[in-house]
């Protein structure tokens, strides 16, 4: 399963307004677990920042003139996040408004809601009457989010995908027990289990005493012909 965990930074908060995004922040999730894959890349908003935006995201005019139009990073990010994968973001509906505007101006598809995982909603299902900002899951989960002085897409892309799993149940990934073996020729599905075709060229030599083995054998024998054991050894 591939997700993409992302972010946004704006002018402000009119998407179809005169509000423009200045940054993106992506990174991949395949099984729950980051491969590193990332897209970041700052933007032309082509307007001015206003000083509210730069407090917050410390990029100033004259920084973002030096950066690419959206337009001209549009297809990389529908590359990067792919037709299908789900989008995880928190407060979804501000970043998705805010995408969709810049994909239409651009000339491209707008993404369907269906394809936002809304974080902010997951902690509020969670934890109600709780804050849920991304500092305040940080503090709940113990993710160290000292380095956030400032917000930056990718770094806070970074955050909540430790906060996402957290919310799932934790940071362990999906064991994963059945599926395609992707560019593999070493390996078979039996059973719906991935298995080795690869086999050990002597068998590993026992690891049972003597003592252990007759210990076990009168054990075994002191349950009786009626046991499970005695069944199961019998076939």
């Amino acid at each position: 399963m591939r997700e993409i965990v992302l972010d946004t930074e704006t002018t402000g908060f009119d998407a179809e307004g005169a509000d423009r995004i200045v940054e993106i922040g992506a990174l991949e999730l395949l099984n729950h677990l980051p491969t590193g894959k990332t897209f970041h890349v700052y933007i032309n908003p082509e307007r001015s920042m206003p000083k509210e935006a730069f407090d917050v995201h410390g990029l100033g005019d004259e920084f973002l003139a030096g950066q690419p139009k959206f337009a001209e990073i549009a297809q990389g990010f529908v590359d990067f996040i792919g037709p299908d994968s789900k989008l995880v973001i928190h407060n979804a509906s501000f970043d998705m408004k805010f995408l969709n505007a810049e994909l239409r101006r651009a000339g491209h598809a707008v993404l369907p809601w269906a394809r936002a995982l809304d974080t902010l909603a997951m902690a509020r299902e969670r934890f109600p009457g709780s804050p849920a900002t991304l500092d305040a899951l940080c503090r709940r989960f113990g993710v160290d989010n000292s380095g956030r002085e400032l917000h930056g897409a990718l770094l806070d892309s970074e955050l909540l995908a430790e906060v996402y799993l957290e919310l799932i149940g934790g940071r362990q990934p999906d064991l994963v027990l059945a599926g395609p073996a992707r560019d593999r020729d070493d390996s078979q599905s039996e059973g719906g289990v991935m298995r080795s075709r690869a086999q050990r060229p002597r068998p590993l030599p026992s690891r049972l005493s003597e003592a252990e083995a007759a210990a076990h054998a009168e054990f075994t024998a002191s349950l009786g012909e009626d046991s499970l054991w005695a069944r199961m050894s019998r076939g």
